[in-house]
């Protein structure tokens, strides 16, 4: 790791040393991919010892089994038990919700110092872990190898990197000025209390990590919901963390959005919330917090993330950036690319390279090496992605996809084609509509100008990339674009695959509440609120 000196928000100057987990780039750095490949082999065989095993909630610093479980299987083969997870009632939930109240002082009152080790103890321990964690989330999710490691290297960044945070800004207190000779007055950023945190199914390390760290590591207690297509990665979490907490200040409640969900967002013990999904559920649950007196509700909520090819682009460069960011975990991602707007002149060409790369790319189980594309989450997906299929092939033309995979090998699974649909009409509802699928809309335009509007004709505001080798263009569309993470010839991905400190993941319009983004220097406050404190002498 390499020091350099940071100014913080509060205006200390302290020396970093925060540096990205990145595994799969130092490995391929040091010329040692095939080492990679066989540490994860190794993990897949280690990890399966433990498939079908009963997983408990944690509640109050203890781990209560049940006889009303749900099954957790596996997307890519749904022969796989991967375990057994408790369905929480209301009751259990409430008591989670009471016991992180009545642990929120014990826990408030840690110093932050201490918070801030805690956390580095935990990212070393994912660290050490991380090929056997990054398996786990392969069979649980549809991941492939790299996707999936690069989940866990998120879910260790984003401890890290706010422990640093933490560190940086002193715990976030300050001395302001004295309004008088005899007062000596400062400004402390005080944790709220409980909050609820309700993560997603496509990262179900990161994002799970990510909220509930923010929370934790500034002195709220937290009670988190998984996903329950995918609760294992967060359990991992959530194990190796309660135990060096005072007890109930992490809760795990396993079980329905209809009860545990609902549940949460009920509670007038709650204090604040940390959603990601869909827009549906969390401007609902965001009526619901916020209908008796105002509560923090920190959410991301989803894109239809446009992509912009001009006349001048590199096209071999957008060729790979339009389908990694398309395609890359079958879509379904809220980064994901599903529109992109490619100029009149160079659309047969762009739409030949990009049709003849995407159908190059190898779908199969997302634990072997060479699979890209792998399963999506469960049947209502595979039913959308037939639905959407559908109704291309009536209303536009299907270039590549709009089937189940046929491989004999993919029965079992949830296999979908990676599918590219041109010719829709304008504003039609798949290019309107978030799928969450590998299904991505392409138009084409006549000016930069209409791409901006057309790139911005929509309720979201994620990502959105542009490829263009015009500076003025550029310019005008990192000026112009109404998106939170924006990203120019960027052939690694075109709308997706923001870093922990240098790209803040923050949604505008419909994709976000609160504006300020996840992985960066501003994150942070959400979960805290000012007290001043003046005495008198």
């Amino acid at each position: 790791m390499t020091l350099k000196q940071v100014k913080s928000q509060f205006g200390i100057l302290i020396m970093t040393m925060f540096e990205n987990e990145k595994t799969y780039g130092r490995f391929a750095e040091n010329n040692s991919i095939d080492e990679f490949h066989k540490k994860f082999d190794d993990s897949v065989t280690r990890i399966q010892k433990d498939f079908g095993q009963n997983y408990p909630m944690i509640i109050g610093g203890k781990e209560i089994f049940s006889n009303d479980i749900f099954e957790v299987r596996s997307p890519a083969d749904r022969n796989l038990i991967l375990g057994r997870f408790p369905l929480a009632t209301k009751e259990d939930t409430l008591h989670a919700i009471e016991t992180a109240r009545d642990s929120f002082f014990k826990w408030a009152l840690v110093p932050y110092e201490t918070r801030v080790r805690i956390f580095r103890e935990v990212a070393d321990i994912f660290s050490q872990n991380k090929f056997d964690l990054a398996a786990i989330l392969s069979f649980e999710n549809g991941k492939n190898r790299l996707e999936a490691m690069g989940d866990l290297d998120e879910s260790i960044d984003f401890m890290r990197f706010y422990a640093e945070q933490l560190e940086i800004n002193q715990g976030f207190s300050k001395q302001t000025k004295s309004a008088t000779s005899n007062e000596n007055t400062k400004s402390v950023l005080k944790p709220y209390g409980v909050w609820g945190i309700i993560s997603p199914f496509n990262f179900p390390s990161a994002i799970a990590i990510g909220m509930t760290s923010g929370a934790l590591i500034t002195g709220n207690t937290v009670v988190l919901k998984p996903s329950s297509d995918a609760p294992i990665s967060a359990f991992k979490f959530v194990e190796s963390i309660y135990h060096k907490l005072p007890p109930a200040a992490i809760n795990f409640v396993t079980g329905s959005g209809s009860i545990v969900g609902k549940t949460i967002l009920s509670s007038d013990i709650i204090e604040g919330i940390a959603f990601t999904g869909s827009k549906q559920v969390g401007m609902s649950g965001y009526s619901t917090v916020t209908s008796h007196r105002p509560r923090p509700f920190i959410s991301e909520m989803g894109g239809k993330n446009p992509a912009i090819v001009s006349a001048s682009s590199d096209i071999e460069k957008a060729t790979d950036g339009v389908m990694r960011a398309a395609f890359g975990y079958s879509g379904q991602k809220c980064s994901a690319c599903s529109r992109v707007y490619v100029h009149k002149s160079i659309a047969p060409k762009f739409l030949d390279m990009l049709v003849a790369k995407t159908r190059a790319l190898k779908v199969g189980k997302p634990w072997e090496k060479d699979s890209y594309i792998g399963p999506v989450i469960n049947a209502d997906a595979v039913q959308k992605f037939q639905n959407a299929s559908n109704i291309a092939k009536k209303d536009g033309k299907i270039l590549c996809g709009g089937d189940l995979v046929p491989d004999a090998s993919c029965k079992d699974g949830n296999f979908v084609m990676p599918t590219i649909v041109a010719g829709l009409p304008k504003d039609h509802e798949l290019i309107r509509e978030e799928l969450f699928l590998p299904f991505l809309c392409v138009e084409e335009f006549d000016n930069f100008d209409e791409a901006i509007s057309l790139a911005n004709k929509s309720n979201y505001g994620l990502t959105a990339g542009v490829f263009s080798q015009d500076r003025t263009e550029i310019e005008k569309f990192f000026e112009k674009i109404e998106a939170g993470v924006t990203y120019a010839n960027r052939a690694a991905s075109a709308t997706t695959g923001a870093m922990v400190g240098a790209q803040p993941f923050v949604g505008w319009k419909d994709s976000g509440i609160s504006g300020k983004g996840a992985g960066g220097a501003y994150y942070l406050l959400q979960f805290l609120r000012e007290q001043t404190q003046t005495r008198c002498e």
